[in-house]
């Protein structure tokens, strides 16, 4: 169905050069690369780790990350927030989502639909881009959702505040960046069964080492199964993922590696419980207002992914990667009718609707070129990045059923939904046949963005290091509507008025971070960013692009014999040419880009070890991000959104997790305990606050036993995830499928899993 037509000219356009930092070039004396040097890939030198192989990374120990710069910079050479969740944690924590291993992080929260985990916000900004995969993006740039599983994934790396200096146009809260396994010299095996609550199964498995006697083939083969019911009436989950790697050392000074990921989930779309009133609807969070005749949903998807690295000399090295991504997903349920707006739930309870569904299939194709090289400049040392990268993506959207009318036959009550159950199939599958909107109905969502960028990391005396750099990008954004896909992508090129939108700007970042001592950091930085804007204004004129602006002061230290890593973090962040209506002219839908939003606040991060034994992440948020500039309206002419915090966002969060291995009792040698604590402030639960989420505080608890049966090593581990059983509500929908109002989304109950792991 869908058409391969990208790849024409990504080859001619797209260049990049790279570079090994310092770090990684100290081993010389190391047969091979360290392709960690730069950002997503897990080394493939012998000095590996005891959680997952990434030589950069100790358990809950790590002392560098490279999403913020391309390089392997130490975190607290750093002039901005980043933290990391290394694998260790999501092996602790047992971590199946992206979601879940985020909620270690300041200033993150999920902000899904209808049940997909990979849309965020972070600093208070929400923006599907935000992921990536090894340094390239990983979904859809227009906004359609996927999934990532925690089976394949080394560590996550969050890079808080504008991104576009490196990244090209995105939204400013920040990106997360997932580093996935890579092939290790040593081999190792492992495999994993997981069993728990709502008949939990996960089955999980690794296998790594070299191919050939000389250790210049090695490879990786990860993956995992998982099939779940749901604490959600109705819901099951039916997963697969399938992760093979290779890593060519084709001479001492190049390496190439090249990755697949197979992603297949049958699923069922669930848009979570209503609000009633100004709170969440007084129901059980179990109870479900789709249908146990709901078709199956479908979300599946491959990546081709190839990085080669070059060392020229000492000095400069070359690096390209690569990733084509082919996303799907189609969802089909009965959902509340009108879908957006408040007359769907009356008073009594009763919610109306109407059978809806969608597809969509999307092939983005992106690569970066980078050139680093470290140099020695009079009394300065410099550590330079010159780069370009290429994205082009192309998403092919339908949908079909009926979202604005509903049907009375399907009405149900929130209070009493058992007689309502039952739904027909026969109107499920005459949903696909139903044309609501038969001249526009077929989308198709085009990009094609360049950047070329420029970066310096200059430190003086070993204790000043300054950050600049700048980017700038060519960017062409699109949709175009119609009956078909060849006439939808027909308006894309050739329509009058067109609707491609070409922006171009300049991102530029600068940063200082001094170190009067190795264990502190003080650090100020300046960031902006820019994105695409939908509409036009009155005069049939594209809207400038958004843009932001933040600037950022903090604090670093190393503490423990450097085995503990934090950040306090201080910043004020602001967007704006946002859309807001035209007041000069008469139609409420004509558009012009004054609004603005802004959020600042405070953001603790910590991780590492305080003994030997006893390991830490933890985080605390204190964030105020609300709009400050826009003129909506309602009908008495009062300002809808001026002055209200932004949806989902609370003031107050934070989390702590510790884990103790009980080495100093000889007898109970070998057993380890965990325990966390997540606390989350009230939150608004749209853009008018016209109803709230409560706040909660969840507990976690783990306890673990690890032996030896010759050169096997077994783990028997047991998690409990909300301990105390709270009824508590993570997030509302984005105004993406459904109303807020209608999309509140409850976290799960007292979940129990039990796993026995073994490793040879």
């Amino acid at each position: 169905m869908f058409r391969s037509t990208l790849l024409r000219g990504v080859s001619a356009s797209a260049f990049t050069l790279a570079c090994v930092s310092s770090s990684a070039l100290a081993q010389e004396a190391l047969p091979a690369i360290d392709i960690a040097a730069d950002q997503g890939g897990a080394t493939t030198s012998s000095g590996t780790s005891g959680q997952g192989g990434n030589g950069r990374a100790t358990g809950y120990v790590v002392r560098d990350a490279s999403t913020a710069t391309k390089t392997d910079t130490p975190i607290m050479q750093l002039p901005a927030s980043v933290q990391v969740v290394p694998r260790a944690v999501i092996e602790d924590q047992k971590v199946t989502r992206v979601k879940e291993a985020l909620e270690n992080v300041s200033g993150v929260r999920p902000n899904p639909s209808i049940g997909a985990g990979t849309d965020f916000l972070i600093r208070g900004f929400s923006d599907s881009r935000k992921l990536f995969r090894n340094g390239l993006l990983a979904t859809s740039p227009s906004t359609f959702r996927t999934e990532f599983d925690a089976a394949n994934i080394e560590r996550i790396e969050v890079l808080k505040g504008p991104a576009a200096m490196l990244f090209g146009r995105m939204e400013p809260g920040g990106l997360i960046n997932i580093e996935t396994k890579r092939p290790l010299d040593t081999p190792h095996h492992s495999v994993e069964q997981r069993f728990g609550s709502y008949d939990h199964y996960r089955t999980l498995w690794d296998a790594t080492g070299p191919v050939d006697k000389d250790g210049s083939l090695l490879y990786r083969f990860s993956g995992g199964y998982e099939n779940s019911e749901s604490f959600r009436d109705f819901q099951h989950t039916n997963r697969i993922l399938l992760n093979p790697s290779i890593t060519a050392r084709l001479t001492p000074d190049t390496e190439f590696t090249v990755d697949f990921e197979y992603y297949n989930q049958d699923y069922v779309a669930d848009y979570g419980v209503p609000a009633y009133g100004d709170r969440p609807a007084s129901i059980p969070i179990s109870r479900s207002f789709g249908d146990p005749n709901d078709p199956r949903d479908n979300m599946h998807k491959f990546y081709v992914g190839s990085e080669l690295t070059h060392r020229f000399n000492e000095n400069w090295t070359f690096r390209n990667r690569f990733l084509a991504s082919f996303l799907h997903t189609n969802d089909q349920f009965a959902n509340p009718t009108p879908s957006f707006g408040t007359t769907a739930l009356r008073a009594d309870g009763l919610l109306r609707r109407n059978i809806y569904g969608q597809t969509a299939d999307s092939e983005v194709y992106t690569t970066n070129f980078d050139l680093i090289g470290h140099f020695d400049l009079w009394e300065t040392r410099h550590e330079t990045l010159v780069g370009f990268d290429y994205l082009r993506a192309d998403t092919e959207y339908w949908t079909f059923g009926n979202y604005s009318t509903s049907n009375p036959a399907l009405d149900i009550n929130i209070f009493y939904p058992w007689p309502s159950y039952g739904v027909s199939r026969a109107l499920f599958e005459a949903a696909g046949y139903n044309r609501s909107a038969p001249t526009r109905d077929h989308s198709v969502f085009y990009e094609d963005q360049k950047g070329a960028y420029f970066q310096d990391h200059i430190t003086i005396w070993d204790k000043i290091h300054i950050f600049g750099g700048g980017r700038y990008d060519w960017s062409e954004v699109a949709r175009g509507r119609a009956a078909t896909f060849d006439a939808a992508r027909a308006n894309v090129f050739s329509s009058s008025p067109s609707v491609l939108r070409k922006d171009d700007a300049f991102s530029p970042r600068v940063g200082v971070l001094v170190q009067p001592l190795p264990w502190v950091s003080v650090y100020g930085s300046w960031t902006n960013s820019f994105g695409a804007n939908n509409g036009v204004t009155a005069s049939n004129q594209p809207l400038p692009p958004q843009e932001a602006v933040q600037f950022e002061t903090g604090v670093k230290t190393e503490l423990f014999d450097k085995r503990l890593t934090a950040t306090l973090a201080f910043y004020n962040l602001t967007k704006t040419n946002i859309p807001t209506p035209d007041l000069s002219t008469a139609d409420l839908n004509d558009k012009i880009a004054i609004g603005k939003q802004r959020s600042k606040g405070v953001e603790f991060d910590a991780l590492g070890k305080i003994t030997d034994s006893v390991s830490v992440i933890g985080s605390f948020t204190y964030m105020d991000a609300r709009v400050i500039k826009d003129n909506t309206l309602n009908a008495a002419g009062v300002p809808l959104y001026l002055g209200h915090r932004l949806p989902n966002v609370p003031r107050y969060s934070g989390s702590l997790w510790l884990k103790w291995d009980v080495k100093e009792i000889v007898a109970l040698d070998g057993f380890s305990l965990g325990f966390g604590a997540y606390v989350v402030g009230s939150r608004q639960g749209d853009r008018s606050s016209t109803f709230q989420l409560p706040g909660y505080v969840r507990l976690d608890a783990l306890a673990a036993y690890r032996w030896t049966v010759g050169p096997t090593k077994m783990t028997a581990q047991f998690n409990v995830r909300n301990l105390a059983n709270t009824k508590y509500y993570e997030s509302t929908d984005p105004e993406s499928n459904v109303d807020p109002r209608y999309g509140i989304y409850p976290g799960a109950p007292f979940t129990a899993i039990g796993s026995l792991k073994v490793e040879f």
